[in-house]
């Protein structure tokens, strides 16, 4: 299994102020992906200049989690269903969010923690 990338991710109701704080903390906003699953959410993608990323993303919610970026989707998940993770018992997370450029699931640790998972889809 290849990681591409890993950082965090922050799932919230209310974007601008985080994106703003993180922003006076040195972050730039890098990418914008709008129209996301079911809820067609935001996520803004942003990047400091140490090469440290952060994706914060408007949703329903408010989470915290890991974004892990992979090569292969499928041996990811299935690796991580073999280690005891769960999809997510969300209504818009326990499927896979299929884009044009990308697939995304949410993953759910034995202890709890959240891995969001995603494959960049090349052409």
């Amino acid at each position: 299994m290849k990681i591409t990338t890993f950082n965090p991710l922050i799932v919230t109701k209310n974007p601008e102020p985080v994106i703003q704080l993180f922003e006076e903390l040195g972050f730039e906003r890098h990418h914008t992906k709008e129209g996301i699953g079911m809820h067609e959410v935001t996520d803004v993608r942003m990047k400091n200049a140490d090469g440290f990323y952060l994706d914060v993303t408007q949703g329903d919610g408010e989470w915290t989690m890991i974004r892990m970026n992979v090569r292969d989707f499928d041996e990811t998940i299935e690796f991580l269903l073999d280690h005891g993770f769960r999809r997510a018992r969300h209504e818009a997370a326990d499927k896979t969010i299929e884009t044009e450029s990308s697939k995304i699931a949410i993953m759910v640790s034995p202890s709890g923690y959240i891995l969001s998972v995603s494959e960049h889809l090349r052409k």
